[in-house]
């Protein structure tokens, strides 16, 4: 007999959606899992044709999809409780008995825990399926259970073969897996969460995930890794140990594809491993980190030195000094992945560095401050290099460090260092020599295409790339401009329709600041500096006019500096300095934090906090002491004024009883 038809087949196919519950969705996990499968539609990694479908590229931390209908929807806890919700997430469960969260868990069709994370979701993970699991026969709809384990429940694990330890474990050998001792509890969890699973599977099915290290997006267990890189502090990035170690990783987003997967699938194979096909060793990450977002050096470190670092937690302490050789057999043969990064993070590094940094913020600011000689350039850039913890670029600098560089490069010939170092030493050597001899014809000045040179490897180093820069009255003119900021050969520059002319986009400053002020100002500023800040500089009355004849020529045609960065519609913001009443020009200042926004890094150190509390104090003490001193004349005028109206009122009545005396 035919079925009878219901009402919601009449409904226009309209994709189902499910609810997916996620522990601790602000967490670094749960967020980019939850977040992952909120934009997936039901059912959709068993579509043929949808991988491959995007690039790499496409998938990035910048993507985002176009939002669609039957997609997953998330329900979770929170790690933190006084953080928002996320707004891919529908509904946050807050609760305090664990039987309120019980009866969330029985409105969803999937449960995802991670138990990776915070150790102390390892008992309500296992409360949570075993709670379930009681409550079997009561289901309205089929329900699945994922744990999100570690492969660090396979650390100790024996070699499949002893005389061949290169062999890699997959899920077949998941019964000869044996725990790092601090992930006891991980395993047990795993095997309880099988064994639920086997009771009845039409109801309710379970599965464990062994999941590589993770990486990608903000970071996690690799963050302080890429965080000493970036911030360049430290003179290396330290390697535990030999670093020989094989360490098992994936991308988070591959690993949320692979939970995407199992959602859509209900596969047979209940515990999986996911883990990319890298198999690198602890030093090829670190030293491939160190390459592309730092100086590139590291130095290896003793376990014990490397326990007392207070930036690292035991957990991925022990995460990081794993070696194991894993293969994810299940997830190549039987899943659909649009990998980001199938062969792991070293090979995929550049992508990697351009997520952690968007996801973080940590993108560079780029200024350059223009304007005549005295106008204050150098005392404003410092002052804003300090503010956003940005690298200051002044010309005495720049030159000095190259030419010490030089040296230090020649000097490596003399030593018979390396051959490959020596035709390096030799060109180190005859540069210095070209600048010697420039320095000799043009009156001990240095040639503007040495300079030039110099500014480009400066303002293209690491540092620079990675924090952002403050020019500093260079370049001057428009030449020098166009030279510094053209784009190599090989490179891609910003080009906007043939319209605006090429220039590279990694040095170019975001806000160009011109700071005016008339030239009787000027002088008169420069005449009222101490004797001792004039000494030895260009600062005297007639280096003064020297110079400013100087700037007023160069700036007087078309082809100004300022015309330079108005062709590329990167337009200066000009701050008349003459009108600035405050100490240390601080309103130009603050004037320029207003055009270049909130500083885009890690934000103060708590030292950096200590001192900004003190500072506030000090102020705020500093404040209340003038107000009470206010107060305080305030209420002497006062008392002042009450008495010498009551001398006056007593007058009055003397002279009103004198007269009345006399009257009588």
């Amino acid at each position: 007999p035919q079925r009878p038809l219901k009402m919601a087949d009449a409904i226009d196919d309209k994709p189902q959606t499910k609810r997916i519950f996620v522990n601790h969705v602000d967490s670094y996990l749960g967020k980019n899992i939850s977040k992952f499968l909120s934009e997936c539609v039901v059912g959709s990694s068993l579509e043929e044709g949808e991988e491959g479908s995007e690039g790499e590229e496409d998938r990035g931390s910048d993507y985002i999809p176009p939002s669609k209908e039957g997609t997953y929807t998330i329900i979770g806890t929170l790690q933190n409780p006084a953080n928002a919700k996320p707004d891919w997430v529908k509904e946050v469960v807050q609760y305090t008995a664990k039987e309120e969260l019980a009866d969330h868990l029985m409105e969803c069709d999937i449960i995802i825990y991670d138990i990776t994370e915070d150790p102390d979701q390892i008992d309500e993970g296992t409360w949570a399926c075993s709670a379930l699991h009681a409550e079997l026969e009561h289901f309205d709809n089929p329900k699945m259970f994922i744990l999100l384990s570690s492969v660090m429940t396979w650390a100790k694990s024996k070699p499949l073969d002893p005389d061949d330890p290169e062999i890699p474990f997959t899920e077949d050998d998941y019964r000869r897996r044996k725990p790092h001792p601090n992930f006891k509890n991980h395993i047990s969890a795993e095997k309880l969460v099988i064994k639920n699973g086997k009771t009845n599977k039409g109801k309710f099915v379970t599965y464990v995930v062994a999941s590589g290290l993770t990486f990608g997006m903000g970071e996690s267990i690799f963050h302080f890794l890429f965080k000493a890189a970036w911030e360049g502090k430290s003179p290396a990035l330290q390697v535990f140990g030999t670093g020989t170690n094989i360490v098992p990783t994936i991308h988070i987003k591959d690993l949320a594809a692979v939970l995407q997967n199992i959602c859509d699938q209900r596969p047979k194979t209940r515990y999986i491993v996911a883990v990319d096909d890298s198999q690198s060793t602890l030093e090829e990450i670190v030293r491939h980190i160190s390459t592309h977002l730092g100086d590139g050096k590291v130095k290896h470190v003793t376990k014990e030195e490397a326990l007392l670092s207070k930036d690292l937690a035991q957990a991925d302490f022990d995460q990081l000094l794993v070696n194991l050789r894993m293969e994810a057999m299940f997830v190549k043969e039987s899943m659909r992945i649009m990998w980001i990064a199938e062969t792991g993070m070293c090979e995929n590094i550049d992508t990697v560095i351009r997520e952690y940094k968007q996801s973080r913020g940590l993108l560079p600011m780029r200024a350059c401050i223009m304007g005549p000689p005295a106008v204050g350039k150098t005392t404003i850039a410092k002052k804003l290099c300090e503010h956003y913890k940005l690298h200051h670029i002044r010309i005495k600098d720049v030159i000095d460090e190259a030419v010490e560089n030089l040296k230090r490069l020649s000097a490596r010939a003399d030593e018979g260092e390396e051959e490959e170092d020596d035709g390096k030493a030799q060109e180190a050597q005859e540069l210095l020599d070209a600048i010697q001899e420039s320095r000799e014809n043009n009156n001990d000045r240095i040639e503007d295409q040495y300079i030039i040179r110099f500014y480009r490897e400066k303002l293209r180093s690491m540092p620079c790339q990675n924090q952002g820069f403050i020019l500093d009255g260079f370049p001057k003119t428009y030449e020098q401009a166009k030279e510094l900021f053209a784009v190599d050969d090989e490179e891609e520059g910003e080009e906007e329709g043939g319209k605006v002319p090429s220039y590279h986009k990694g040095t170019m400053p975001e806000v160009v600041i011109s700071l005016d002020a008339p030239d009787d100002f000027l002088k008169v500023r420069v005449m009222n500096l101490p004797e001792g800040q004039v000494a030895g500089t260009h600062n005297t009355e007639e280096g003064l006019t020297r110079r400013l004849t100087e700037f007023r020529n160069i700036n007087r045609e078309d082809e100004t500096i300022l015309n330079y960065f108005d062709e590329l519609e990167i337009h200066p913001e000009h701050i008349d300095v003459s009108k600035d009443e405050s100490d240390d020009m601080q309103q130009a200042v603050d004037k320029i934090i207003k055009i270049m926004g909130e500083p885009r890094n890690y934000g103060p150190t708590p030292e950096e906090l200590e001192e900004m509390e003190r500072k506030a104090t000090e102020e705020r003490l500093k404040r209340e002491a003038q107000e009470q001193e206010e107060r305080e004349r305030k209420e002497a005028e006062e008392a002042a004024e009450r008495a010498r109206r009551q001398e006056e009122w007593a007058e009055r009545l003397e002279e009103v009883r004198r007269q009345e005396q006399e009257v009588l």
